[in-house]
């Protein structure tokens, strides 16, 4: 079954680089915290540098097995994702109520109903892939930028009249 493939591409969360993962969510939506979920299952992280937000405002992610160089699509199952969007509790957060603050009476039974769901209730696999991927590298070489003094990556340093600045000195923008 399509979660077999799932739980055999994840099956160890990911101690070091062997996952890698695109999440397709965002920064401004109302399920941002989908990425927590992510990254504690697939062991991806943003400090591992395994773990990329694309931007698509989706909560979908792309697994690659670095090793096998296989790739699979996971989405929230639409029908459940309507189903939350429209629950006591996200009403409440759209007012502006912290998470915390909501009622156990309103969230309990949510978790509970989550943690009961059949997997094809909640996930939708799709087919597995090969893909041409090359985990990115990270650099090791760095520059004090010559405004401010801070350390920076090489990868995001700009050259300002010949000197090696930080972005937010340079006046660009990443």
């Amino acid at each position: 079954m399509w979660y077999e493939v799932l739980y055999g591409i994840i099956k160890e969360r990911a101690s070091n680089k062997e996952l890698f993962c695109y999440v397709e969510t965002g920064s401004d939506h109302a399920t941002m915290c989908f990425v927590d979920g992510v990254q504690v299952s697939t062991g991806c992280t943003y400090g591992k540098s395994n773990l990329v937000k694309l931007e698509y405002g989706k909560n979908a992610i792309n697994l690659i097995d670095v090793k096998t160089k296989k790739k699979v699509r996971v989405k929230l199952n639409p029908e459940f994702q309507k189903r939350g969007l429209a629950s006591e509790f996200v009403k409440l957060r759209a007012k502006g109520i912290e998470p915390k603050d909501i009622k156990p009476e309103i969230v309990d039974p949510l978790i509970e109903k989550i943690i009961s769901l059949p997997d094809e209730e909640l996930l939708i696999v799709g087919d597995v892939h090969n893909v041409d991927f090359a985990s990115p590298k990270g650099s090791f070489e760095w520059h004090e930028c010559a405004n401010c003094g801070e350390i920076v990556f090489a990868t995001k340093i700009r050259i300002v009249n010949g000197k090696h600045v930080c972005i937010p000195c340079s006046g660009y923008t990443a």
